[in-house]
């Protein structure tokens, strides 16, 4: 077994098909961005115990009483640390094991990744079934939040190798589908929840099963399918990138001690935070704002969130939920379309795109809800969740340009400490921000003018980190003599038979029909579903 999950023994033979990569990764991308759907089981796990109605616990339980309590109901907040553990753990076990994963391969750390995420789902049903809140925690909040960290960046080094002329392209493809995961893993848990429900039971431990079962699958196949291609291999016909000076892609790599003491590390790690914090401030407050911003016209009437009744204001949470999926699709085809679209202009040109329109569209937003236009409004924020999911994609393209490819994989797991850090910030900038007005007499529809603003502010930081990103410094370059060592130590020799142009033939029409459509036709469900909410906001 050891053998086969070998570095070498993933390195690709001749005539194996580079387009079977972005499957494999899919595989595994898919299943762990099921993290952002997580909230679905929010509402029924606050009455585990009760089924029909939460049981409150008695005031003042110790913390500790709490964690083992079985005779009353969890509240959403202590759930909703399972949310922040997954993203914590995610930057923290990718900035940790990244370099391992270049040493090891990404078979290895896909499997290690399978088996901690689907492990730490059947923790959690057990703590389900116990009523053990800690074990929740640790289950899905610590040992699936290391299975997130190493899946999310298991296929970037390798898909960057395998596509040296589309690297946006390439990573895009994968990182879209950690922001589809929860488009088909939401749907998928409310329907099994649904099964499973029963006068004793909510149905969320036996979901947790069969989500541990099904999504093992799918991540083992997708471990097992990696390939890497040989050093220094490139597709037939490739030729340098033209102008590579301007566009900044490096001839020769850093070394992964060496990228956190140039100053492009840190402008970069700033210009992923700015525009994570800015857009994962939208993701988050989305839904209500559309409400209090635009209140009883969402249904046609002219009146106030605050003047409406329980019947009305139902049908604007149905309307607002709506525009969450509709956001969820341009945060998903953003991935991919901005991260392509940077393979054309650049990486650092792309960003510039993103900050500059930015901020045009977060100054614009205030105006779209005094104007009462809904339609302008919710393409304001289409666009920004495009470019917030672009910036996600955009990133390890940028690094593989800056410090070349041979340790990006572990560059970019250090990077991810800025999602860490904007997942704290966006968020609590926001809700402070609000509370801030509401608390200082400011009407609801007008309490996110400041917010906006703000937020544009923070683009206008990200955009000079931006410009001042230059080509690194050539004392960072690594030496021929470090190239073949690190070469050495990360398992990348290999008869040069393997190089040669036959290897990059199509290895089977019919397999890379078959790897698509196993990950293609799960995501076209889950952008069904996602239209048919989305859909009400046009009724």
């Amino acid at each position: 077994m050891s053998r086969l999950l070998s570095k070498e023994a993933s390195i690709a033979g001749p005539g194996y098909s580079r387009w079977l990569v972005p499957p494999a990764a899919l595989c595994i991308h898919l299943c762990i961005g099921m993290a952002y759907g997580f909230s679905v089981f929010w509402l029924p796990l606050s009455k585990a115990v009760g089924i029909a109605q939460p049981i409150e616990c008695e005031a003042g339980m110790s913390f500790g009483a709490l964690l083992v309590a079985t005779h009353c109901d969890w509240k959403i907040s202590q759930l909703g640390w399972m949310y922040t553990l997954f993203f914590v753990f995610l930057g923290c076990s990718a900035a940790i094991w990244g370099g391992w994963l270049e040493r090891a391969g990404p078979r290895k750390a896909g499997v290690v990744s399978a088996l901690c995420w689907c492990g730490g789902l059947l923790i959690s049903a057990l703590g389900v079934y116990l009523h053990q809140l800690w074990m929740l925690w640790i289950g899905s909040g610590v040992i699936g939040g290391i299975g997130l960290g190493l899946g999310y960046i298991s296929p970037v080094s390798t898909l960057i190798k395998w596509f040296p002329d589309r690297r946006g392209m390439a990573t895009g493809m994968a990182i879209m589908g950690f922001g589809g995961g929860a488009m088909i893993g939401a749907p998928l848990a409310d329907q099994l929840m649904a099964h499973f429900a029963s006068a004793h039971s909510v149905g969320v431990w036996q979901t947790f099963v069969a989500l541990a079962a099904i999504y093992f699958v799918f991540m083992m196949a997708g471990a097992l399918a990696y390939r890497v291609p040989p050093a220094g291999w490139q597709p037939p016909g490739a030729a340098p990138p033209a102008n590579a000076a301007g566009a900044m892609i490096t001839r020769r790599p850093v070394h992964l001690r060496d990228a956190h003491r140039t100053p492009q590390f840190w402008l970069v790690w700033a210009v992923l935070c700015l525009n994570v914090s800015a857009g994962i401030g939208v993701i988050g407050m989305a839904s209500p704002m559309l409400q209090e911003v635009f209140g009883g016209r969402l249904i046609g009437i002219d009146a106030g969130i605050n003047e409406l009744g329980a019947g009305q204001k139902a049908q604007i949470a149905a309307i607002a939920a709506g525009i969450t999926g509709l956001l969820s699709l341009f945060n998903i085809g953003g991935r991919f379309f901005w991260a392509s679209m940077s393979d054309r202009i650049g990486r650092k040109a792309t960003y510039c795109v993103f900050f500059a329109l930015g901020i045009a569209l977060y100054a614009a937003a205030p105006w779209a809800g005094h104007a009462g236009s809904v339609a302008v409004f919710v393409a304001i924020f289409c666009v920004i969740l495009s470019m917030y999911g672009g910036g996600f994609a955009t990133v390890p393209a940028y690094l593989a340009d800056l410090f070349g490819t041979q340790f990006v994989g572990a560059i970019h797991g250090r990077l991810l400490t800025a999602w860490a850090t904007a997942g704290i910030l966006g968020p609590v900038l926001v809700n402070y921000i609000r509370e801030y007005q509401l608390a200082h007499g400011v009407a609801k529809a007008q309490a996110y003018d400041s917010t906006m603003l703000i937020l544009a502010a923070l683009l206008v930081l990200g955009l000079i980190c931006n410009l001042l990103v230059k080509p690194v410094d050539a004392r960072f370059h690594m030496s021929d003599a470090d190239i073949a060592a690190a070469r050495q130590a990360a398992h990348e020799t290999r008869p040069a038979l393997l190089a040669q142009p036959g290897a990059t033939a199509a290895q089977s029409s019919l397999a890379i029909t078959l790897a698509w459509l196993a990950v293609g036709l799960p995501l076209l469900w889950g952008v069904w579903i996602t239209l048919q909410k989305a859909a009400l906001l046009f009724h």
